[in-house]
């Protein structure tokens, strides 16, 4: 994502224009938006005309319109994401008050804006807008997937990008094979027909070049991820190989980037397994998801062990911080993104000053999670929000309370 133009001011009003260059710019998008703010962008809108004769004629018009946004709809898969509101600025085809969608595209500017106390309906640029937009435009816009992984089995593979905030199912390949039967070799010439479709999609979606004389040679390739059960995985590798050394041999490029690992079916739940394998988690070691990976391993660790310095729900791990257990040395609050998506203005207040107090006033780490990632789906099954402490604390009987 590139920013186009910032002006925030010190009171955490203000505007920014973005244009999203890749489709997890959406993503970025869909966190940075929320019901309230004010959007600014180019759309399509059809317009219908009644002629003096009665006959009516329609037209699909370009506009630049302004809406205060009420509802966001974003699809993972597809990385769309549509923005509904109320029209601000009125136009020869459009009034104020219409309802319109903002269909947010690749390549085309945009401007949000965020108010401060606009009769209750903004709470502007918060610490968590202003973190969240930082890591939109991280990088020049030139982030990449960590890593592909292929979770396969017989006739079946799914193509997952494994990004530094959320995990996308990018392909879904289905073919019939023949069983394998004595003395017939229609199993495996199905085989090889499932590889060859299985590898020329990967490809695709991986923008791999094969020519050898392209200059992306020179570019490093993200490690790729076979996973199955039984021998499936090892089965694609060995047909890369092949074809790399006979018919295609850009493929050469792409064999040290291969990594087979079992998987307990060939469906997309299997991930989690397959990140958590030994070789996978070193190859990964240097990876945001991978910080993010050990940060649950070690909370969950301290849990198993119950040595109290591990909290986790809304009220318990508010307790903590009301106690200065998750301050320096070694305090981590570990929060769920999603608990920023909440449309009531109080809920978000409170987890943004419940960050700010932890980060500026008792000097401990804040790790957010994504809630699309493997790690933000476990913190998600705890409430969306824990603790890691920094003396043992025994928690209060909550359960007796009213909430």
């Amino acid at each position: 994502m590139r920013c186009i133009k910032n002006k925030v001011e010190h009171n955490g009003s203000g505007a920014v224009t973005l244009c999203p260059d890749e489709p997890e710019d959406m993503w970025h998008a869909y966190n940075l938006i929320r019901p309230g703010d004010i959007l600014r962008a180019s759309a399509i809108r059809r317009v219908t005309t009644v002629q003096d004769t009665g006959s009516t004629s329609s037209a699909r018009v370009h506009l630049n319109l302004i809406i205060r946004v009420k509802n966001l709809d974003f699809d993972p898969q597809s990385s769309q994401l549509h923005v509904s509101g109320q029209i601000m600025n009125e136009t020869q085809h459009t009034k104020i008050g219409q309802f319109h969608t903002l269909d947010l595209e690749l390549n085309r500017n945009f401007t949000l804006e965020k108010e401060v106390g606009s009769d209750g309906e903004g709470v502007g640029w918060d610490s968590i807008a202003i973190e969240s937009l930082k890591d939109a435009v991280d990088e020049g816009g030139k982030r990449r997937a960590e890593a592909v992984a292929v979770v396969m089995q017989e006739g079946l593979a799914h193509i997952c990008f494994i990004g530094q905030f959320q995990t996308i199912l990018k392909q879904k390949i289905e073919m019939s094979v023949p069983r394998k039967r004595q003395g017939g070799g229609d199993h495996d010439k199905g085989m090889n027909k499932f590889f060859k479709v299985t590898l020329e999609t990967l490809l695709r979606q991986m923008e791999f070049n094969t020519s050898l004389t392209s200059g992306a040679n020179n570019e490093a390739v993200r490690p790729v991820l076979l996973a199955s059960p039984g021998f499936v995985a090892s089965g694609f590798q060995k047909y890369i190989q092949s074809e790399a050394s006979t018919t295609t041999p850009g493929l050469k490029r792409l064999l040290p980037s291969l990594v087979v690992v079992h998987s307990a079916s060939g469906y997309t739940n299997s991930l989690s397994e397959v990140l958590q394998s030994p070789a996978v988690k070193t190859i990964l070691a240097d990876t945001k998801y991978a910080r993010e990976t050990k940060l649950m391993d070690d909370f969950l660790e301290q849990l198993r062990k119950e040595t109290n310095k591990a909290t986790y729900g809304p009220r318990e791990v508010e307790h903590a911080v009301e106690q200065g257990a998750v301050g320096r040395g070694g305090g981590v609050l570990i929060v769920s993104n999603r608990l920023f998506r909440s449309q009531d203005i109080a809920e978000r207040k409170r987890w943004v000053s419940l960050v700010d107090r932890v980060r500026d006033v008792e000097g401990g780490d804040v790790r957010i999670l994504s809630s699309d990632h493997e790690s933000g789906k476990r913190l998600e099954g705890l409430g969306g929000i824990a603790a890691l402490l920094t003396f043992p604390l025994i928690e209060p009987d909550f359960d007796s309370d009213a909430e």
